[in-house]
């Protein structure tokens, strides 16, 4: 908020000289005086005044009147009379006798002209009795005022009532931007801004900038560089300078070329800077907590934005710290112009010292009991009231997705609590929200061709918080059903418990099969609205497949059967700042699961992998990102392992450039066959404008068929993508191409889908 004549609502005073009221009247008096004397002098009283002195002689005391001139002949020279100084053309009492009886109080109103009487020509004195009046003199010889004419009908008749007016306001000019329209052009130019480092923030608001140099005249320049003074009046203020000044001026450049230079010239004056600094509260616990996180210190400058950021600053920490219900009142700022200072001054209202109570609940649709909203609390009762946990338990509610609304708020007992405290309860306000949810993807990937996703949810089906998802794939190379139960929050906090079954039909260069999946896993995760930093999950899984590979012991292509049981773990340690979208931070990601496949006898083995990610910021609009992942398979030779549990590379989420699990080593009939290890590196430069974005980038990754991946024999694949930025993530379209190129691989591969590659 700028500062003007005001500070956020409160007026700025300033100390100003005090009126004299006696010098006041005195100048009001001889105001009247003076237009008397010349009133009187054009009804023909003083046909010309060569001197005049006014309230020098009191009444009867004066000089006594000299004879008026007579007018000379015509053609002569006329003299003008010899006249004491010191004599007044008037005498006083004469004068004074011609006044109009005027009011004793000095601060009534004027009386109408129409109540004074006509002034009346004074009977002669000695000195001019016997002397006949002087003819007037013609308008002529300069010597009188012409007599006036025959007065106008119009002049006489009785004004109109004012019903009769029209008082509807003009219309406003309509701008035309047609060709035909008249306009003119300026050009504006701004003086004394730039030592406040403000000619960009007054570029931004200013009105003649705004109008882009054309008007349809020079009033409408004249206008807009009016409203750019009291712009540039506001912005300076806003930093301390009220006593600034700032003027504008229109001219033509050159004269009569119709094009018009404005120019907005500001003098800053001197900076005010705080006085005093004082807050008009009660004790608070610890003492000193109002001064500390209100800041303000005299000498400071008297900014805008330091004095709302400060007064926010109780506002926000002072119910982080026990005080829930604190009220920042109306600032005072007294200006000096002396001193150029302003004493401030800052009501506080405390209310009492908290400590967290119970919760309680309420709403004509409510989704949780009290047992359950109590799972998300981070405190417990009796601890000092913190801002901080109540916005935590709030995130939490509103990251379940059942809710309309909801709200928390803490709400007096008036029970003591601990430490002189008061207990303070939360109330939750609930509306349930429609709990079902229908979802769509759609995604196209070279390899994998054209994949539909949809799915089905109720997300309290069993409460509380026990959803059912039913979801399918359709695409050109893969069919699946799956139906995932999913209790969130189960018991703790954070805490999931996930039930999966599937079935599942998988035709791709590699391998066919057709596998069903039933696993449980209980998990930790993050979501776009409840990100965490710490992820996990554990779990047990049971899959049967049925799968084609090379049997490379019988030279050709065959089918088997396996039974899978599998005990998968995950770790995560998250520090992005986007789920969907990070730009800083970096993610470790470590999978391991043991497992056994059965196939005429038990093989065990051991699966692992570990990923690093990394977002590093090079300028405000550009991020570097990388990637790099290793995996090994241990413990059973890769002709031993189903094809589906094997390691490939290659596709929109690994090493562009390729199709679909198209690296690694290969059967005799051209087709992958996987290994038992693999790594993958990728970089990215992430340039966004607006809603979009450009993304050249570079992958490399290989597959082998020992244990550990050598690094050797890496391929590598080079393109650029397209990024639309919307609400729920980016929309990514890469286009790659692979680098040293050989026989039967992708020449262009294209990818489509949600979300950045990694």
């Amino acid at each position: 908020m700028a500062f003007g004549s005001k500070i956020g609502n409160r007026p700025l005073r300033k100390r100003v000289g005090r009126i004299d009221r006696g010098s006041r009247r005195r100048r009001v008096r001889n105001g009247v005086r003076a237009v008397w004397v010349f009133a009187l002098a054009g009804a023909g009283f003083v046909p010309a005044i060569a001197h005049a002195q006014m309230g020098d002689a009191k009444p009867g005391q004066g000089a006594p009147a000299q004879p008026l001139p007579q007018p000379a002949p015509t053609g002569s020279i006329v003299r003008p009379p010899v006249v004491d100084p010191q004599t007044p053309i008037v005498p006083d009492a004469i004068f004074d006798q011609s006044l109009p009886k005027l009011s004793e109080d000095i601060n009534a109103p004027l009386e109408p002209l129409q109540s004074f009487d006509k002034p009346k020509t004074p009977a002669a004195t000695t000195a001019t009795a016997a002397k006949p009046e002087p003819a007037a003199p013609s308008a002529a010889e300069g010597q009188a005022f012409a007599p006036l004419g025959s007065v106008p009908a119009e002049m006489e008749a009785p004004l109109p009532s004012l019903a009769e007016f029209k008082v509807d306001p003009a219309a406003a000019p309509v701008d035309d931007d047609s060709e035909n329209a008249p306009a003119i052009r300026y050009t504006t130019a701004v003086t004394g801004l730039d030592k406040l480092r403000l000619e960009d923030r007054f570029e931004d608001l200013s009105a003649l900038f705004q109008g882009k140099g054309k008007a349809a005249n020079a009033a409408m320049v004249a206008a807009r560089a009016r409203e750019d003074e009291k712009l540039a009046l506001r912005l300076m203020r806003s930093l301390g300078y009220y006593d600034g000044t700032a003027t504008s001026l229109i001219e033509q450049t050159p004269p009569n070329s119709g094009s018009v230079r404005a120019t907005i010239a500001v003098t800053p004056g001197t900076l005010y800077r705080l006085g005093t600094v004082r807050i008009e509260s009660g004790a608070t616990v610890p003492p000193g907590l109002l001064d500390r996180e209100l800041n303000l210190n005299p000498g400071d400058p008297i900014q805008a934005d330091r004095v709302l950021g400060a007064e926010a600053n109780v506002s926000l920490r002072l119910p982080q710290q026990g005080y829930p219900f604190v009220e920042v009142g109306q600032r005072d700022i007294l200006l000096d112009d002396a001193t150029h200072t302003g004493d401030y001054t800052l009501p506080v209202t405390l209310g009492p010292r908290a400590s967290f109570g119970s919760v309680q609940t309420a709403g004509a649709r409510q989704v949780f009991d009290v047992d359950h909203i109590n799972i998300f609390r981070r405190y417990r009762e009796g601890a000092i009231y913190d801002s901080r946990k109540v916005d935590d338990l709030r995130q939490a509610l509103i990251a379940t997705g059942l809710f309309s609304t909801v709200a928390v708020e803490p709400k007096r007992t008036g029970e003591a609590g601990p430490d002189g405290t008061e207990k303070v309860d939360l109330l939750v306000t609930q509306l349930a929200g429609k709990p079902r949810t229908l979802a769509g993807e759609l995604g196209y990937s070279t390899g994998q061709g054209i994949k539909l996703q949809a799915s089905w949810t109720h997300r309290n089906l069993f409460p509380p918080e026990g959803a059912l998802t039913v979801s399918s794939i359709l695409g050109t190379q893969e069919q699946a059903l799956t139906t995932t139960f999913r209790r969130s929050n189960a018991g703790m906090r954070d805490r999931t418990l996930l039930v999966i079954a599937s079935l599942n039909h998988a035709d791709y260069d590699a391998f066919e099969s057709y596998t069903t999946t039933l696993s449980a896993r209980i998990s930790r995760d993050s979501t776009p609205i409840w990100q965490k930093r710490w992820t996990y999950y554990y779990g047990a899984e049971l899959v049967g497949s049925n799968e084609d590979r090379y049997n490379f012991n019988l030279g050709k292509r065959d089918r088997g059967t396996w039974l899978i049981a599998a005990i998968p773990t995950f770790l995560g340690y998250d520090t992005s700042d986007d789920l969907l979208n990070p730009t800083r931070g970096y993610r470790i990601k470590a999978n391991a699961s043991a497992e056994t496949s059965v196939r005429g006898s038990v093989r065990p083995y051991a699966r692992t992998m570990v990923e690093v990610d990394g977002y590093y910021p090079v300028a405000s609009n550009i991020v570097l990102a990388g990637r790099a992942r290793f995996g090994s398979i241990n413990g059973v030779s890769r002709d031993e392992l189903p094809p589906s549990r094997r390691y490939y590379s290659g596709g929109g989420g690994s090493v562009r450039g390729f199709g679909y699990q198209e690296l690694g080593p290969r059967s005799p009939d051209g087709r992958a066959v996987g290994g038992r290890s693999f790594n993958e590196f990728g970089i990215e430069a992430r340039y966004r404008f607006g809603n979009y974005g450009i993304v050249p980038f570079l992958d490399a990754g290989q597959v082998y068929e020992g244990v550990m991946p050598t690094g050797r024999n890496l391929r590598f694949g080079a393109g650029i993508g397209g990024r639309l930025y919307t609400n729920f993530g980016p929309l990514r379209i890469d286009v790659a191409t692979p680098i040293a190129r050989k026989k039967n691989e992708s020449k262009i591969a294209l990818y489509i889908s949600i979300g950045q590659a990694f």
